[in-house]
């Protein structure tokens, strides 16, 4: 599949935040069943979005915004983070997301280590980084080692706890 990553635009930034948010929400329900509590809310996204160094990446395919990303940069040590990622709900499993971080990894070739985190419950997640794009679990964090600030960073993750994950570059 040959798709385009573009910088978000102001333009695209309703559309981009409502479809991370359904494809989040979707991934939580398949697993919980439906709720009404908002499990990526808008301000989450916008921390993301507005971090230091932080660059916000739609990918395109036949003109259609079908996934993004949020990335945060530093060039001075090299240690870049994902923030978000996300494949538009109902497209999933047809290699959008594995081309989209191909070419987030090709943006930023200085990069030393990525690091993310996905919830426990996430097991396509777990699958994806691990197993298609090269990471490695290197803890789980849950309520039990975890400050109290940290503790609020992971409303969503189903009180099941968070798998970070590194990948050496």
């Amino acid at each position: 599949m040959e798709i385009q990553v573009l910088k978000v635009c102001n333009e695209d930034l309703e559309q981009y935040k409502k479809d991370m948010q359904e494809a989040f929400q979707k991934g939580f329900e398949d697993v919980y069943g439906k709720i009404e509590e908002t499990i990526l809310p808008e301000r989450d996204i916008d921390i993301s979005m507005h971090g230091q160094n932080a660059a916000a990446y739609k990918a395109v395919f036949n003109g259609e915004m079908v996934g993004g990303a949020v990335v945060s940069i530093n060039e001075e040590t090299g240690h870049n983070y994902l923030e978000l990622l996300y494949v538009k709900y109902g497209t999933q499993a047809k290699g959008i997301g594995y081309e989209l971080w191909n070419r987030i990894e090709k943006l930023y070739p200085d990069t030393k280590v990525w690091e993310t985190c996905t919830p426990y419950f996430e097991k396509r997640n777990i699958h994806f980084y691990v197993n298609k794009c090269g990471f490695h679990i290197v803890e789980f964090q849950n309520e039990k080692n975890l400050t109290t600030d940290e503790v609020e960073e992971f409303i969503g993750d189903g009180g099941e706890g968070m798998f970070i994950f590194k990948k050496q570059m």
